[in-house]
């Protein structure tokens, strides 16, 4: 498929690269870049090619949020299916098969942090700086601030959500809202080099382990395990999972099968 507000790439390595194109609005959403990223994660995740998923933005920014161009004149439904159209790819990075990384440079604000939230892991640049903005402009994050209070648990969660504040990328690291810091030169080549080592994992056993994570979040203590250990014995059952330990015991580099 051809976009128009995003950019599409997959290398050699299994990597596969979702830019957003917006550069001259920041990279805001607006239905349509909202709309080609939903279906871009759900066509790699599809994609023999496409083992891992990285995640950034053109330009000067990561993701400012949502356009607000658009904002006025709408009923409480057509309210309702704006923002949903929004944050159909907050919930659409849980339910993939595949990891996905945000690359982050720049601003990520508002639905532009929830989308650093979403993701399943999140790399930096130094000068990079997050936060949940919209109670600045009397709105609130309401749908962001999701994914972000699994990050970093609920009284940091509501002081961003409250306070709209920008914090830096050392404080975003330390709240658990990424995993790493890089310096802003290195960004490209340590989030490639981090995505290019996870795409050499068995696909499998990536696919298996993240669908049983999201599942069991929300399960209780005890039921989780038994989630998990399910989710497990299937995995060992595997033809990848055999020829990992072979691979190991030999002493060689496994073949993945993804069956």
């Amino acid at each position: 498929m051809s976009y128009e507000n995003i950019i599409v790439e997959i290398g050699d390595d299994f990597v596969a690269e979702i830019t957003l194109n917006r550069p001259g609005s920041l990279n805001t959403f607006n239905i349509p870049l909202a709309k080609e990223l939903n279906q871009a994660l759900w066509e790699l995740d599809s994609e023999n090619k496409a083992r891992v998923i990285i995640l950034k933005g053109s330009g000067k920014a990561f993701c400012a949020g949502i356009d607000i161009s658009d904002f006025s004149n709408k009923s409480v439904t057509e309210y309702r299916n704006w923002i949903e159209c929004m944050e159909n790819p907050l919930v659409t990075m849980s339910r993939l098969s595949k990891p996905v990384i945000a690359q982050v440079h720049g601003v990520a604000a508002a639905n532009g942090a929830g989308l650093v939230a979403a993701a399943d892991l999140a790399i930096a640049g130094e000068k990079a700086r997050l936060g949940l903005t919209a109670i600045n402009v009397g709105l609130n994050c309401i749908g962001p601030v999701i994914p972000v209070t699994r990050s970093m648990g609920r009284k940091r969660a509501l002081e961003l959500l409250f306070y709209g504040d920008l914090i830096t990328a050392k404080e975003a690291l330390s709240m658990g809202l990424i995993n790493r810091v890089v310096p802003e030169a290195d960004l490209d080549k340590e989030a490639r080099n981090w995505a290019a080592i996870l795409a050499q994992k068995s696909p499998l056993a990536l696919q298996i382990a993240k669908k049983a994570f999201y599942a069991a979040a929300d399960l209780d203590y005890y039921k989780s395990f038994e989630y998990m250990n399910e989710a497990f014995a299937r995995l060992c059952s595997t033809e990848d999972a055999k020829e990992g330990i072979s691979a190991f015991l030999g002493k060689r580099s496994p073949v993945w099968k993804q069956k």
